[in-house]
């Protein structure tokens, strides 16, 4: 656990790892909890009516250990689970419950459409899906193109040919499981990326990731936990924000997580559930951040401490926050990878707008150049997380080139660009890939091309973000079309469409351009540096 020891660099230069080499998250977030104090509140889950419903650990012990115990009997201890479901009890059980087993489960988001979702089964060789009746019309679809995919259970009862009913399934199981005692090396969650360069890579992750998270989560919630702290996101749990930075680590703490699944998010709905609720810290991303101000104002919702990441925060919504919540906005910064690896705290510092934070107790970050070698303050460079180190991913799977890729000598190269200033803070400065950072979203552009170009209408796709004051970046293709066919309003709206069923909402195009011609290398990329000059 983090301890604050006076300074930033006291703190920073105070802290040592303490990575048992048996560990498993399973038993770590729940058994503890039941054995010490089975009536611990938990998860308090509001409905979408506003009727609260509280789960103790006792009551995450008893349906984890039925459900470990279903899959084990089926000979499915060691399979990849998928978990499609909402901020709801029955995800965090899904997910303790295959880390008790040994397993993996891997988070897939409710709002994905089947290509995302066949993407992800069939790369992982999934074995058993848990989700809702809406999932289970998604996997319905695609099923039989997964031959690995053995059983699938929803929580809203058997919907669909072949799905079975979650409760009735676990009801007649045992409440007691012998937890499978886990190396903390061994892999335990499959989260995949974004895209970029291609369709989405699987991030392999060991159950250390957790234990790697929480002096990032520490830091960013002001030395978290803090008697009577209650913490919500509106980051949904399939994300490695809303699981490894909020629902996970408030469960290692004993601390209640609040759930909700907002049918659309809306700022006046996020202060309404945040003052039903008692919500004492919160994990906002930027644009959540933009919708609260710009429809409430100089609402006061008190708060002991609120973060942010995703985007940097500037001088204006800071000083927004400050009012509203009493308490500074803390900006972190991390990817799915290698996640929570800088922060700001303004227990330890006050903020500096516009630059993210402090490398976090235990992580060595630096900027870098194109050989690796750490470069001095106020160059700009790669921006780089020395390994080893307890919160990095094992390995792309099924990806060692793209693994490999990745590193730089013993550092593992982000993506983005930034500065070192003379504070010792991070300063984002870009990306130096194609990433489009959308509403909290980062959405690889070529998972979107290669859907578009499944329309018989689209010849040539190419995919950017556009700035965008409440987002961050909107998503905009540019298409040369297939010969025959007439760019009018009625196409754009089918070729929204086709990406929306296929992939998710956040990666529908918000414009669509028609072009003649697309700008190429000789070989034949898109040339995004280009298009990207067109929208801005």
């Amino acid at each position: 656990m983090l301890t604050r020891r006076g300074s930033y660099a006291e703190t920073y230069a105070g802290f040592e790892w303490a990575i048992p080499e048996f560990y498993n998250i399973g038993r770590d977030v729940c058994d503890k909890w039941a054995e010490r104090d089975p009536e611990r509140l938990a998860i308090l889950q509001v409905t979408p009516e506003g009727v609260q419903q509280v789960f103790s650990f006792k009551d995450l012990q008893h349906a984890s250990n039925r459900l470990a115990n279903l899959l084990s009997g089926q000979g499915l201890a060691d399979a990849f689970v998928g978990v499609l479901l909402p901020q709801c009890f029955e995800t965090a059980v899904a997910h303790v419950a295959v880390s008790k087993m040994g397993g993996v489960s891997i988070p897939l988001f409710t709002q994905f459409g089947t290509d995302a979702l066949f993407h992800r089964l069939s790369d992982s060789g999934a074995k058993v899906v848990i989700t809702n009746a809406e999932g289970a019309g998604k996997i319905a679809a695609v099923r039989h193109h997964v031959p690995t995919l053995e059983q699938i259970y929803s929580i809203d009862g058997p919907t669909a040919l072949g799905v079975q009913d979650f409760h009735t399934a676990i009801a007649s199981e045992s409440v007691d499981f012998s937890c499978k005692n886990t190396r903390a090396e061994e892999p335990t969650l499959l989260i995949y990326t974004s895209g970029t360069t291609g369709a989405p890579k699987g991030a392999l992750h060991a159950h250390r990731v957790l234990l790697g998270h929480l002096p990032g989560v520490e830091m960013s919630h002001n030395f978290f936990p803090q008697p009577g702290d209650r913490i919500w996101t509106p980051a949904d749990w399939a994300w490695i924000g809303g699981l490894l930075d909020v629902l996970l680590p408030a469960l290692h703490h004993g601390v209640p997580i609040v759930a909700h699944r907002f049918a659309k998010f809306t700022g006046a709905g996020a202060v309404a559930l945040m003052q039903q609720a008692g919500v004492r810290n919160a994990f906002l991303p930027p644009t959540a951040l933009k919708m609260m101000k710009a429809e409430h104002g100089e609402v006061q919702v008190p708060m002991r401490s609120v973060a942010s990441g995703g985007e940097t925060l500037g001088a204006e919504l800071l000083s927004w926050g400050d009012r509203t919540f009493g308490t500074t906005i803390n900006e972190f910064y991390g990817q799915t990878e290698c996640n929570m690896i800088v922060s700001s705290c303004v227990d330890l510092d006050p903020a500096e707008p516009g630059v993210m934070g402090y490398p976090v107790p235990g992580h060595r970050v630096a900027i870098v150049d194109n050989d690796g070698v750490p470069l001095p303050q106020g160059m700009e460079g790669d921006i780089a997380v020395q390994s080893p180190n307890p919160v990095m991913f094992l390995e792309y799977l099924n990806r060692p080139d793209a693994t490999k890729a990745k590193f730089r000598g013993d550092w593992m190269l982000t993506g983005d660009r930034g500065v070192e200033m003379l504070s010792g803070r991070i300063k984002f400065v870009g990306r130096d890939d194609d990433v489009i950072s959308s509403a909290g979203y980062r959405i690889g552009p070529a998972e979107i091309e290669d859907c578009l170009l499944q329309h018989p209408a689209v010849a040539i796709a190419g995919v950017v973000g556009r700035p965008d004051a409440e987002r961050g970046s909107v998503v905009v293709a540019f298409v040369v079309l297939a010969d025959g066919y007439v760019s009018d309003a009625v196409l754009v709206d089918a070729l929204k469409a086709h990406v929306r069923a296929r992939l998710a909402p956040y990666e529908t195009p918000r414009d669509i351009v028609f072009v003649d011609e697309m700008p190429l290398t000789t070989t034949g990329k898109i040339i995004r540096r280009v298009l990207r000059d067109w929208v801005t």
